[in-house]
């Protein structure tokens, strides 16, 4: 009896970047790609250019910011930082979509906030892209995640390795274990 195929799933040939904006001309978009994989990620380029070649870009960087080397961001002029702000080593910003991260907050090593994704029930796979907001004060620990539409509240803690899909109030530990609130800061 002969196989028959199931219907198809997905048609990834169907996709398109209907509705995604760069937001910049493609000069801009590869002369950011050459800095990016050249300059600023690079152990040798000092935290404080970092901040410098962001702003050239288009981001709106405060005062105080400590951006580590190996910081990866996809589009900074989608990117705005509040002041004191710390962003750790091989932090990925995946900032399809704006992405903002609040005073004083602290996105650790390697976290990824990821604005990108993909409507796994549309054949075509089409974007499901949305913004993400760090709250003042807020601490993104290492390799968590931070997925598109998720807003982390003020004073907030992801702890490291989560995954997170949904908002977080302020003053709230999201972490393996589920959800805790926390005490205010004295």
């Amino acid at each position: 009896m002969p196989q028959t195929r199931p219907k198809r799933l997905r048609d990834l040939a169907s996709f398109t970047t209907a509705g995604y904006d760069k937001g910049r001309p493609f000069a801009v978009q590869a002369a950011w790609v050459v800095v990016q994989n050249t300059v600023f990620g690079a152990w040798f380029c000092p935290a404080s250019a970092r901040v410098r070649i962001l702003r050239l870009f288009g981001a709106r960087v405060g005062a105080g910011v400590h951006i580590r080397q190996g910081v990866r961001v996809h589009w900074p002029w989608k990117l705005t930082v509040g002041d004191r702000a710390w962003i750790g080593e091989g932090a990925w910003l995946l900032n399809l979509e704006p992405i903002t991260i609040g005073s004083d907050a602290c996105v650790s090593q390697e976290a990824l906030l990821c604005c990108g994704s993909h409507d796994y029930r549309d054949v075509s796979f089409r974007y499901r892209n949305a913004p993400i907001e760090v709250g003042h004060g807020a601490w993104v620990a290492a390799r968590a995640t931070v997925l598109p539409g998720v807003r982390i509240g003020d004073g907030s803690v992801v702890a490291a390795g989560t995954v997170v899909s949904r908002d977080v109030p302020d003053l709230t530990l999201v972490g393996p274990s589920g959800t805790k609130r926390l005490d205010p800061p004295t």
